[in-house]
């Protein structure tokens, strides 16, 4: 997973026609274990880039993609979101909605 700052987030989204953001902060429990599985995930997906961002330094995105808490993942397809998850429940799980949403 590639990390990207405040001022990558809109330019990465608006260029690339398909990929997935982690949103965390660095101090939650949570985000660590999903990071740990997601870690997992973008192996079985090569063809999909994954970023990801501490969503402390992107309030204003943050509130107009409308997150809610963290940790979250976001799909984008062609700069539109096309997916969003804030349960990471397991990588057969995360393999299988980012699977559903793919287009095929």
């Amino acid at each position: 997973m590639k990390t990207i700052d405040r001022n990558d987030v809109k330019r990465v989204v608006g260029d690339e026609p398909l990929l997935a953001l982690y949103l965390y902060t660095p101090l939650c429990g949570t985000c660590q274990l999903a990071k740990r599985m997601l870690v997992v995930v973008e192996q079985l997906f090569p063809a999909l880039p994954f970023y990801e961002t501490d969503i402390n330094y992107i309030p204003e995105q943050a509130a107009e993609w409308k997150i809610e808490s963290v940790p979250c993942l976001l799909l984008f397809m062609g700069g539109t979101i096309a997916g969003k998850w804030y349960a990471f429940h397991s990588v057969p799980y995360l393999y299988e909605v980012i699977q559903a949403r793919l287009p095929h």
